[in-house]
């Protein structure tokens, strides 16, 4: 019985593992997908996840997560982007070579860290929207 058991856990584990490649795999596929961490206010920590930005919206997913769902889904109305500055020694959990944006949104402040190549592209973005948002 306990055979059997360890079998049965031992496979689960290799579904929740293939599971979360492939769902991993499906978030970088897209058009606009990069790797963000994202601070939420008053929080020291930093979490990483994969972005989606494009349309009127950036959809921010969790990396170590199965949920297929976003976790922040950030307006591009009322987005806008204040200090840049380069990861710092307070930064804990940050690469080096990462920009760290302060962001006001509609849902409230945030900060953003993503590659310096990334930035460029996500500025325009949020410099785009149409006017009147």
């Amino acid at each position: 019985m306990t055979t059997v058991l360890l079998v049965l856990l031992g496979l689960l584990a290799v579904v929740v593992t293939v599971v979360f490649l492939l769902r991993r795999r499906f978030l970088l596929s897209g058009l606009g997908a990069v790797t963000m961490w994202l601070r939420a206010p008053g929080s020291t920590r930093w979490s990483v996840g994969v972005a989606w930005y494009g349309g009127d919206a950036l959809l921010w997913y969790r990396a170590l997560s199965l949920s297929v769902r976003p976790q922040h889904r950030l307006s591009r109305s009322g987005f806008a982007v204040g200090a840049q500055r380069p990861a710092g020694r307070d930064d804990v959990g940050l690469p080096e070579d990462v920009v760290v944006l302060a962001c006001a949104t509609a849902q409230g402040e945030r900060e953003l860290a993503m590659d310096r190549s990334t930035v460029t592209g996500f500025l325009s973005w949020v410099e785009s929207a149409p006017p009147g948002h």
